[in-house]
């Protein structure tokens, strides 16, 4: 089981501030994330590829979609910030 964080903008449009999973890579988190988001807040409008472009941190070190998860990580999903 690992520990799901979401910062910024995705934990906005989600309605989703942490969750628990089983996954083995980050991107098997992804649909996992989706399907809880939609169950918490049927409008959202996050995709995968909103997901995807997410910085990722695990156990404070940065991360890819290709990463591999083991029992007990804590993995950060932070969306990309833009402004001016």
């Amino acid at each position: 089981m690992v520990h799901i964080k979401l910062f910024g903008l995705l934990r906005l449009d989600t309605g989703l501030k942490e969750l628990d999973a089983e996954a083995s890579t980050v991107a098997q988190l992804y649909p996992i994330l989706l399907a809880e988001a939609r169950r918490v807040k049927p409008a959202t409008k996050v995709t995968a590829k909103d997901i995807d472009g997410c910085t990722v941190m695990i156990n404070g070190k940065q991360g890819r979609k290709s990463s591999r998860l083991k029992d007990g990580d804590q993995v950060l999903l932070m969306s990309p910030v833009c402004g001016g």
